[in-house]
């Protein structure tokens, strides 16, 4: 294999301006997955969010074959399961075996419905590893769309879901609703699925939903600076992913992987580093 194939930068002033949407949807979801990985992490969700991803790949499979709109399709998928999972995945226990035979389900689906497409075999790699150059004018409208949805939902239940999160019992106490918080935090999550499927693919989602959040929890315990470290390791790994991914002209999803546990690494390593230092002193 030639080096190049992977990495070549000598056609960048000519490319960029093809991949502008995908910066701009890089932007969203750094801001969105970084925000609300935070909150994933806490609440134990990362394997949640395999699950959601795999209906939301299965909602976009199936809108596809029949011509219609792949975002929407997404949504329709992700919303679906995490209206199962925030309903009668209550407990922890019953949210793992909930999400085990969701998984598979949606991917079979998913899969079948692919078989069946008779157009471009990139679209249906591009469901699964996402696509660099997918993002069209009227996706990336969609995913803005989503992701004010998102954030603006995510300022508004910001302090009780945190309270809910660190100490739900105090919180339930307190009057907070913890129930109908958890309810719509998952479907938030559902929403913030279904945007990141279009870009990195739904195999993948976790490299930006959840990585970024666990590598940031790894170097701080501050309820200002972890959601910031979140935000900016989520940017890192998608903007540095579609810039090295359009050098290589290879789906997106390897290089946003790799850049996210490289900083999963490094962040680890510094954690490391630093618990040897205190326990010296």
């Amino acid at each position: 294999m030639d080096f190049s194939d992977v990495f070549n930068f000598s056609d960048y002033d000519r490319l960029i301006p093809l991949v502008a949407n995908s910066l701009w949807a890089g932007v969203l979801l750094a801001l969105v997955g970084g925000l609300i990985g935070v909150f994933v992490m806490n609440r134990e969700l990362s394997f949640a969010v395999h699950g959601i991803s795999e209906l939301s790949f299965a909602g976009a499979a199936i809108f596809l074959l029949f011509g219609l709109d792949v975002v929407f399709g997404s949504v329709v998928g992700s919303l679906t399961a995490a209206l199962i999972i925030a309903v009668l995945g209550d407990r922890s226990k019953d949210r793992n075996s909930i999400v085990a035979v969701l998984m598979p389900f949606g991917l079979g689906i998913g899969i079948l419905a692919l078989a069946l497409y008779p157009g471009r075999a990139a679209n249906k790699f591009g469901l699964l590893t996402g696509q660099i150059v997918a993002v069209d004018d009227p996706k990336l409208a969609s995913l803005a769309v989503i992701s004010a949805i998102v954030l603006v939902s995510m300022v508004v239940i910001w302090r009780p879901l945190l309270f809910a999160t660190l100490d739900s019992e105090v919180a339930a106490a307190r009057g907070v609703n913890t129930r109908v918080l958890g309810i719509v935090f998952v479907m938030l999550l559902g929403l913030a699925v279904a945007a990141a499927v279009q870009v990195v693919g739904a195999l993948l989602v976790l490299a930006l939903l959840v990585t970024p959040a666990a590598s940031a929890l790894r170097l701080s315990k501050s309820q200002l600076w972890v959601p910031v470290l979140s935000v900016a390791f989520a940017f890192v790994a998608m903007i540095g992913g579609i810039l090295l991914a359009l050098g290589g002209g290879l789906p997106i999803s390897p290089y946003v992987t790799t850049i996210s546990f490289l900083i999963y690494l490094i962040a680890r390593g510094i954690s490391f580093i630093r618990g040897k230092l205190e326990v010296s002193k």
